[in-house]
């Protein structure tokens, strides 16, 4: 369970959110401004909340009350970006090991060859990001983050520069992270 009590203020933007997600996939939907992607930043570790917490699985990730604020590296999320953000020099077998391999070999809930055959991405293994489709890179970008074997996925509109054909290639590979890898996820879209 995923519990969120936090307020931020950036310039006149206020981000006041309390709530509870007790379901594998919450979604997080609202015009543009209304502070989706930053909610997912201050879950993330990548923005700092004015106060409140932020608990995952009752491991406190942000509390200004105790004084607690993990760094990313340390809050075990995994972000999914609207662009794939994979390394251009590197091959998609190297793309997916990048953070594997700065794991501790416990710290590890996935095997790369179980990722790599659930999101069907054996065929590109040797190429490299700019030598696949927009789909292509979106599941390599979803398997490095699976591999770092991250507490929440947080998806900050993985899909919105597909198309809908590529869209609904991606949709069942969503799917299977949520039923058969049991990772929590904060999904948004507008």
């Amino acid at each position: 369970m995923l519990s969120i009590k936090l307020k931020f203020s950036l310039d006149k933007f206020r981000l006041d959110v309390a709530v509870n997600c007790i379901h594998p996939v919450t979604a997080i939907f609202g015009p543009s401004g209304a502070g989706k992607s930053t909610l997912l930043n201050l879950v993330a570790g990548l923005l700092r909340p004015d106060e409140g917490e932020i608990i995952i699985d009752g491991e406190v990730l942000f509390s200004s009350e105790k004084g607690i604020d993990l760094p990313p590296e340390k809050r075990r999320v995994g972000y999914v970006f609207q662009d794939d953000l994979l390394f251009p020099h590197l091959t998609v077998m190297e793309n997916l090991r990048y953070g594997f391999d700065l794991l501790r070999p416990g710290d590890r809930r996935f095997k790369v060859e179980h990722i790599v055959e659930l999101l069907e991405l054996c065929q590109f293994l040797d190429r490299f990001p700019g030598h696949l489709s927009g789909g292509e890179r979106q599941r390599v970008a979803l398997g490095r983050v699976l591999l770092v074997s991250p507490k929440l996925l947080v998806m900050d509109e993985p899909l919105a520069s597909l198309d809908q054909g590529l869209k609904d290639k991606i949709i069942p590979y969503l799917r299977h992270v949520r039923s058969d890898l049991g990772i929590p996820m904060l999904y948004v879209s507008h």
